[in-house]
Parts: C-alpha cells; structure tokens; sequence
C-alpha cells in the first residue's frame, strides 16, 4: 500500500532506526512542474507551475544541543551532523547543503531556531528539472516552521528556502520552484507573480477534459550551479539595465520591437523570450479559466521553440522528445525546468498517451540515446504534514 499514511510511516520508522527516538512529525513537499513561464521568475515575471504527485518526505524531532543530523534515504548511509551556529555558505557540501541552507536562511532572518534530528527519503527524480532541491528545501522548511512555532506564512518560507538556495547552495535560481512546492493545490496549477508573490490557483482538470501530461525524463542530468544559469539572469539584468527598466517584466509585447532594435545583439534573444514568455502564461490562464485546457498544448510548442532558439538552453534530447510527442500525437510539448538537459512535459489526449511515449522512446533508440524515463504529472497538493 501507497499513500500519505504509509509514507508517514516508513519515514518515522526509519528516523527511529537511524535517531534512536520517536519523531515529533512527518512532513512532505513536492516536486513540480513548470506548465508555462520558464526563467520568468528571475525577471520578475509570471509562471505557471503545478505540483506533482512525487514528493520530499522526512521526520525530524528537535535537539537541544545545537546540532543538525541529517540522515537521507538517498545518501550514503551516514548521518551528516552539523553545528547550527557554524552554519554558513561554503562549509556544506553534497545534498546536506540544501536543508542546512534552510536552517541557516532561517537564523539569518533572526529567528529562534536550533537543531534537529532529520531522516529524509525523496521520490522526486534529481537532475530531471523536477525542483528536488526546492522540495528538500520546503520540507524541512515548513517542518522547522512547525517544529519551532514560526508561523511563517507560506511566501515567506518560499522566501526562505529559496535565499537558501541562493546564498548557501550556490545557486541564483527565482522563487517559481519554492512557490510551487509550498503553495501548490490539487488539481490546480499557480498562477503566479514573482514580484509580488501574489498567487492564484488555476483549475487544471486534466482527466475531466480526456487528457494526460506526460513527463519524459531526457536522463540528462543538469547542474544549474555550473554557471550557465547564472550567465542569463545577468544577462536578463543587463538588457533591463539598459533600457532603464527594474526589471523585464515591465517591458510589454507592444514595446518588444524597439526595444530589441536598440539591445546588443546576445541580449535581444533574452529579452524576445522573457516577455514572450510572459505573455505565452497570461494566454495559458486565460484557456485554463475558459475550462479549454486542451489549447495549453500550442502555446507548450511555442514556448519550447523560444527556450531553444532565443534562450538557447535545450539539448538535442529535449528537441527530439519535443518533436517526436508532437508528431505522435500531443497537443504540444516543451522543456520544462532551467534547461540544460531535464524533462519535456508532452500534453495529449488520454487514449494516445501510451503511443506518444513508445515514440518519444523509439525516437530516442533510433539515435542512441539512452531510454527516457516517463511518468504522468498529475496536479497535487503542496507541501504540508504527513503525520
């Protein structure tokens, strides 16, 4: 048996092998994937993302040493023990830096928190585009905001693990990740505003309207620490730098054209997708609020078209995944996540959706590429207590 109650029990089992005692909760926070709206958020922009059914589980108690003991299900075997106080950037390395991050993100802030005992176990596959760090990060995040009476609201702690993100693990990411994870309801997807952090939720009836999303997993892992990333957001900065902007979300689609004729000529492409990309999302909520979540699947196309020929981060995987879904059957396929490598989300009606991913795995044989890994994406909760 699967489930909630059966996570919440395996998870506290363990911590008690691992930990010696009894947890004093469980808690869980998804993975995610991103409908429409990539590398917006970072731009001030809008996104589009649900939550999936795969999700960071763990079971953590308080300590009153100072101590943080990480245990994963995932790691090797050994409890990762750290000193609170001694936290800062640089000095953790490896999966430990993404929830010691949050606990340092935390103290940073002022608040009164201390150590923990914490044993982990995730079903959200790294390296995919999935957000398994923001998941690691918002699990331990909302159960530290339990475990030490925080009361945090939920941008807040988005907030928290996503300066976690940032400044600890090394990684310049926006908030659409940690949003997702905390903010999140089953059978919706967020809308949301990256300045603000203002939010709606969007029904996504998937299985009322005969559709499926399929994620296919390229296996081609992505590191957004190794610098890529970090190149194009500052580039994003400078393009709004130079048209004396706070950001590019203030630039509309009816200003693009002069607006790019004046750019250098490799920031006109970030900019294009941006702003494209941003009005690809407002369509998208437009469709879904109609109840036509049907037409999603253009605007999926088009926006992969823009990710791979303005901002350039696809790969040949992901390119042949898109095509392949498309020409099998889906309504639309796209990257989904910072690029790089990572998964392609593929939108089809339910009745093609097993010969959509034979073709995508054909397709991928035919070239020697390694299989692809296919699950459905199905809207689900955000994160919460499991026990």
């Amino acid at each position: 048996m699967t489930g909630p109650a059966a996570e919440a029990a395996a998870v506290r089992r363990e911590f008690q092998r691992i930990h010696g005692r009894a947890p004093e909760g469980g808690w869980a926070a998804p993975g995610r994937v991103n409908l429409i709206g990539e590398h917006t958020d970072y731009n001030d922009g809008f996104a589009l993302p649900m939550a999936l059914p795969q999700t960071t589980v763990l079971a953590a108690g308080r300590r009153d040493d100072g101590l943080l003991r990480l245990h994963s299900a995932q790691g090797d075997g050994r409890v990762t023990e750290l000193a609170v106080a001694d936290l800062a950037p640089g000095r953790v390395s490896g999966w430990a830096r993404y929830p010691a991050g949050v606990v340092w993100a935390l103290r940073e802030r002022g608040l009164p928190v201390g150590g923990a005992d914490v044993h982990l176990d995730s079903t959200v596959p790294a390296g995919a585009g999935l957000s398994s760090s923001a998941a690691l990060e918002c699990a331990l995040a909302v159960a530290y905001d339990e475990l030490y009476a925080l009361r945090l609201p939920r941008p807040e702690l988005a907030r928290v693990a996503q300066h976690a993100e940032n400044a600890f693990a090394g990684v310049p990411c926006g908030v659409m990740d940690q949003m997702a994870s905390v903010c999140c309801a089953e059978g919706r997807a967020l809308y949301l505003d990256s300045r603000s952090l203002e939010v709606r939720q969007v029904p996504f009836d998937l299985t009322g309207h005969g559709l499926r999303l399929l994620v296919l997993d390229t296996r081609v892992a992505h590191d957004l620490a190794d610098g890529a990333y970090a190149a194009l957001r500052a580039g994003c900065e400078r393009a709004a730098g130079l048209l004396g902007l706070a950001a590019l979300r203030d630039l509309s689609e009816a200003d693009l054209a002069g607006a790019l004729a004046g750019l250098p000529r490799d920031l006109a492409p970030l900019v294009r997708h941006v702003v494209t990309e941003n009005a690809r999302v407002g369509r998208a909520v437009e469709r879904l609020t109609a109840g036509e979540p049907e037409a999603l699947g253009p605007l999926l196309t088009a926006g992969h078209a823009s990710l791979r020929d303005d901002y350039r981060v696809s790969c040949p995987e992901a390119d042949l995944a898109v095509e392949s879904a498309v020409a099998a059957g889906a309504l639309g396929a796209r990257m989904t996540g910072g690029g790089f490598g990572g998964s392609v989300i593929a939108l089809v009606p339910a009745a093609a959706a097993g010969s959509v991913a034979r073709a995508v795995t054909a397709a991928f044989a035919a070239v020697g590429f390694a299989p692809p890994a296919v699950l459905e994406a199905v809207p689900s909760a955000g994160a919460r207590r499991i026990g």
